[in-house]
């Protein structure tokens, strides 16, 4: 594979695995919601040039273990600051705890995380974060289909979608967004395989359902986690000349 030009600026040769982290400015930082609440979070963009892109992640249902750090976005923190040239947002929702710390509030069932998203992207506009995507994960995909059509972002990548929270009419609203909506739909889902979500997300005309063969709700493995960062990487910077990610990397 060829490396992007954001890896080939980077010093000795090494394999990317599951526990590789690469250079990257890594900011802890608070988000604060219209309620009053402040969120815990760090920013992670290149370390010696500006983003190209950035990433809004949106975690897993936090009474389920979900949190910032849930491993495919914190590969991403990890990972594609150095290969794609990417900023990453990462934070816990309201009464969610991780290393990092607890966010202020308790989990309300996704109707007060609409003030957790909204925080999300006024923290990216105030810092001027370039084409701001949404990236959510299993709950994460229910707060951006609920509450993340924003005018400020380009559009919106959906892992492990259960659509149990989202009504029909938060896609037909998408739909009406008209903003890209792709789907990553793992074949061996626990909620939502791919046949069912193709009928489910028909109501949103623009929305890119993927199906990937082997990988379950959680993306274990490395392979999985694989090819959602490329996913994520081909259509946040979208480039018909583009490699995969990388599997090898410059230091």
């Amino acid at each position: 594979m060829i490396p992007t030009p954001a890896a080939t600026r980077l010093p000795a040769p090494g394999a990317v695995s599951a526990l590789t982290v690469l250079p990257a400015r890594r900011e802890q930082v608070e988000l604060h919601t219209a309620d009053g609440l402040t969120l815990v979070g760090e920013l992670a963009v290149p370390v010696d040039r500006p983003p190209v892109a950035t990433l809004i992640t949106l975690h897993p249902l936090p009474t389920h273990g979900g949190y910032m750090d849930s491993h495919v976005l914190r590969k991403a923190a990890w990972r594609l600051p150095a290969l794609a040239d990417l900023a990453v947002l990462r934070f816990n929702t309201r009464g969610t705890a991780s290393p990092r710390g607890t966010s202020e509030g308790a989990f309300d069932d996704g109707d007060g995380e609409r003030h957790d998203v909204a925080a999300a992207l006024a923290f990216a506009a105030a810092r001027d974060l370039p084409r701001r995507w949404l990236v959510g994960w299993s709950f994460g995909t229910e707060l951006a289909l609920m509450h993340g059509r924003d005018p400020s972002i380009e559009g919106a990548i959906l892992l492990s979608p259960p659509l149990r929270w989202a009504a029909e009419s938060d896609l037909e609203a998408w739909d009406a967004f008209g903003k890209p909506l792709v789907v990553l739909v793992p074949e061996l889902d626990d909620f939502l395989r791919p046949a069912r979500a193709r009928a489910r997300f028909a109501t949103v005309r623009q929305a890119e359902v993927i199906g990937v063969d082997g990988a379950g709700h959680l993306w274990v493995g490395e392979t999985a986690v694989r090819r959602v960062l490329d996913e994520i990487v081909s259509h946040v910077l979208p480039d018909p000349d583009q490699e995969p990610t990388p599997t090898r990397r410059s230091g």
